[in-house]
């Protein structure tokens, strides 16, 4: 029997070493409160917030017009930058001039306030472009 032990000594080792390093277990739940998929009731809330945006096939969508195709390709250029620093990105769709922002958080399975977050700046940087 204690040879058995010694033959797993370094498998017990390394995993006591990995639990006391690691700050995240395995156990534990990788995502956030913002990650958290929200409820029906809380979707509903939050679509109050940001007119104009719908919830389609469990995803939170809005299309926006614009005058032409290059108005509508720097409009997804300009989204770029918030996306990367949210570490969320939205699935687009460009049809000449019309964008179709989707918004989901697929770790999450479903509509996260993340989603709602980037709804919110997704808006603002439409609204920057008007004249």
């Amino acid at each position: 029997m204690l040879t058995n032990l010694m033959k797993y000594r370094s498998i017990v080792i390394y995993s006591v070493i990995l639990v006391l390093v690691n700050p995240c277990p395995i156990w534990a739940n990788p995502l956030t409160i913002a990650q958290t998929q929200l409820t029906q009731v809380e979707i509903t809330e939050r679509l109050k917030k940001i007119p104009d945006w719908t919830i389609e096939e469990g995803q939170l969508k809005r299309t926006y017009e614009f005058k032409n195709f290059v108005d509508a390709i720097a409009f997804v250029n300009r989204l770029v930058e918030p996306a990367e620093a949210a570490g969320h990105h939205p699935d687009l769709f460009i049809s000449y001039n019309r964008v179709t922002v989707s918004l989901t958080t697929h770790d999450a399975g479903g509509i996260t306030q993340k989603d709602f977050d980037l709804a919110q700046i997704i808006s603002r940087v439409f609204l920057e472009m008007q004249p």
